[in-house]
């Protein structure tokens, strides 16, 4: 099936339905606010999730589902709606997701018990293709002088709003009540909806063909396993038969779909991407990225509201806890949008190097000692700056490295790499702390020494990875190779 043109990257934007030409700097604060109501929903609730249960009558083990229930249906959500979007257009699949996302806010705000809120989280997760969608926006919409800054931010904000998301679940629920958790976000989902329905044009970049129904099946079917395995593994038992099962089910299934990704004419990803080094290295990073992060959003608030009593907590509640991952959300803003520029003026290269060695060094400063709280909060700020660097680099990384009619796919895939690195890091950290407490269920002063040099050696693979990373020479050699036509300019 014949592909639809790309437009010239000329820096003039077609007008819209309204005959209006379309301000660019609007498109990015739409595409910017539904990103950050995405990522504070994923992070937002699991603070109050023991609140949640009280309220609602249910069970840890039942509540737990609130999470679960969201980080499933994104991660099968999004390679899914990613490659509609490069078949059918962008803007009218970020439309519907938008509006999904709305409607979960809604039910979830509303929900009278469990279930219904649940159903709400799971709608929620259809908007984790924000990401994929607003990345492919701003390369098909921006000049192309602004896009890698511009990608740099929208990476920046996802990580941002999973930080914002633990910093303000105290005061909400302390001074409001848990059903504000999502009426917030909601507000900012309805203001990126509509400036998606007046305020942005239907670019022509796509990749027209059908749905691979089959891959879709296989996927669907191996994320699922494993991930309820890693985030059910450590309720049932990591040994437990259910846990094992679903694990070895979820990496049988990823070895079939990849073989049927190769033979069908229409994949839902190119697996062949991943042959390519500026992709393959991109994940890699993004993956340490994922356990790395929210590695910090378990130990770092746990570690703070321990009881000074025991001789190594801080005595902090959950809002005071959480004020101390300020430093770390300031950094992702500063660092997000610095990384786009080292990307226009040397490459991504540089700045996943940078990334790498912050996110090893923010955490070995507090595994050699966190006695004190300017060590903690040191590491805050390096972690920020790591990941505000890395997320960013890596979405440039593999849109230097793909045609712009590939890029929902390849994005969503780095997407769910690092979705399943969070899920994976908050699983080991919480597994950590469990395997090494008290009589009484404290976490002891090892857990939290472990658990730092444990993100201090995932963090050294993320720095692998980026020294593997294709110079710039060798990516511009790539990309042409690959067809990579639209933002050669910018690898000089």
């Amino acid at each position: 099936m014949t592909e639809t043109r790309e437009r010239p990257r000329t820096g003039t934007h077609p007008t819209t339905t309204e005959g209006r030409r379309p301000n660019s700097t609007a498109i990015v604060l739409y595409l910017s606010l539904g990103g950050l109501s995405f990522a504070v929903l994923q992070s937002l609730v699991a603070p109050a999730l023991s609140t949640i249960g009280r309220d609602l009558g249910a069970s840890t083990s039942a509540t737990s589902w609130v999470l679960t229930a969201y980080l499933l249906s994104a991660s099968v959500l999004t390679p899914i709606l990613g490659r509609l979007g490069d078949m059918v257009g962008k803007r009218k699949v970020l439309i519907v997701v938008l509006a999904v996302l709305l409607v979960g806010a809604v039910l979830a705000a509303l929900a009278p018990n469990l279930g219904v809120l649940i159903v709400g989280r799971a709608l929620q997760g259809a908007a984790g293709a924000v990401m994929p969608l607003s990345i492919g926006i701003v390369r098909d919409e921006l000049p192309k002088e602004r896009v890698s800054v511009t990608i740099g931010l929208l990476s920046a904000i996802f990580g941002i709003g999973a930080g914002v998301g633990i910093v303000a679940a105290g005061p909400i629920v302390e001074h409001l009540s848990w059903h504000w958790l999502f009426w917030l976000p909601a507000v900012l989902v309805v203001i990126a909806l509509l400036g998606a329905v007046f305020g942005m044009p239907e670019s022509p970049v796509r990749k027209p063909g059908r749905l691979d129904v089959a891959g879709t099946l296989v996927l669907g079917v191996a994320l699922v396993a494993v991930l309820l395995a890693v985030s059910e593994g450590q309720t049932w038992g990591w040994g437990d038969v259910k846990t094992v099962g679903l694990l070895v089910l979820g990496g049988v299934a990823l070895i079939a779909f990849v073989f049927v990704e190769l033979r069908v004419a229409e994949p839902l990803i190119d697996v062949r991407l991943f042959a390519v080094r500026g992709v393959w290295t991109a994940h890699v990073v993004a993956l340490v990225f994922g356990f790395a992060m929210f590695g910090t959003f378990v130990l770092v608030p746990t570690l703070l509201q321990l009881p000074t009593a025991v001789g190594y907590g801080f005595g902090k509640d959950v809002t005071q806890a959480g004020l101390f991952l300020l430093p770390t959300v300031v950094m992702m803003v500063i660092a997000g949008p610095i990384a786009g520029v080292l990307v226009r003026k040397v490459g991504p290269k540089v700045p996943l190097v940078l990334g790498g060695i912050a996110i090893v060094a923010a955490f070995v400063v507090p595994a050699v000692s966190h006695a004190e709280i300017w060590q903690v909060v040191l590491s805050g700020v390096l972690t920020g700056v790591a990941i505000g660097l890395a997320l960013a680099a890596c979405s440039n990384a593999i849109i230097e490295s793909v045609p712009a009619n590939q890029t929902g796919e390849a994005i969503s895939a780095n997407t769910v790499v690092r979705t399943i690195g969070s899920s994976v890091g908050t699983a080991v950290i919480a597994a950590l702390i469990t395997s090494h407490s008290t009589p009484q269920g404290l976490p002891t002063d090892d857990a939290f020494t472990i658990g730092f040099w444990a993100c201090a050696g995932v963090g050294a693979l993320a720095l692998v990875g980026a020294l593997v990373a294709p110079s710039v020479r060798a990516r511009r050699a790539a990309a042409v190779r690959g067809g990579v036509t639209d933002l050669l300019e910018d690898a000089q």
